[in-house]
């Protein structure tokens, strides 16, 4: 019968320890599912740092405002990157906007939308994962979205299939190498 008991014993032991091991790894999970999801909180408890967490650039400057009800722009071709600064394949893309946002001036308009500091745009853009990209038409309707890094050329092929760089062919029906090579 002692034996019984001991036996017993060790394997309720046993599963103790095991159910602890468990419940200790599933709070793990949850706290590093928290800090890289839910930054904010992090940042309050300095899980973040610094240069993540206030690192923003001229592209996000117009944006950072809150004003969004007139995104996208009307009247012109609008791409919105909607994205978050502590992102690492934002963090990649940041330069490359900076560089559209300058090379297509008057032409189209880049936005980048942080949506952790702006949850509601997320819903209101139906985001499912970042970095996303939606290009607008002049009229504000959707024609093109991609989820995940976009590259400096992918972004000129998708404007310039939506005709932006034309407007000066077509006008004067004059054509340079800008028109087939942007970044001459």
């Amino acid at each position: 019968m002692d034996k019984k008991l001991s036996h017993r014993t060790k394997k309720m032991k046993k599963w103790i320890r095991t159910v602890l091991f468990g419940v200790v790894a599933l709070l793990a999970v949850y706290f590093v599912i928290k800090a890289q999801y839910f930054p904010e909180t992090a940042q309050v408890k300095g899980l973040l740092p610094e240069s993540v967490a206030g690192e923003t650039s001229s592209v996000r400057a117009d944006t950072m405002s809150g004003e969004f009800r007139e995104v996208p722009v009307k009247g012109m071709i609008t791409m919105v990157d909607l994205g978050a600064d502590a992102c690492i394949p934002c963090k990649m893309m940041a330069p490359i906007l900076r560089k559209m946002e300058k090379q297509y001036d008057g032409k189209a308009t880049i936005i980048f939308i942080d949506v952790w500091k702006h949850r509601d745009q997320a819903k209101r853009f139906g985001v499912r994962a970042i970095p996303t990209q939606i290009f607008f038409d002049k009229k504000g309707k959707e024609i093109y979205r991609h989820v995940g890094f976009m590259s400096e050329s992918a972004i000129a092929d998708q404007l310039k299939k939506m005709g932006v760089g034309w407007e000066r062919v077509r006008q004067t029906g004059d054509i340079d190498a800008g028109d087939f090579f942007p970044y001459s």
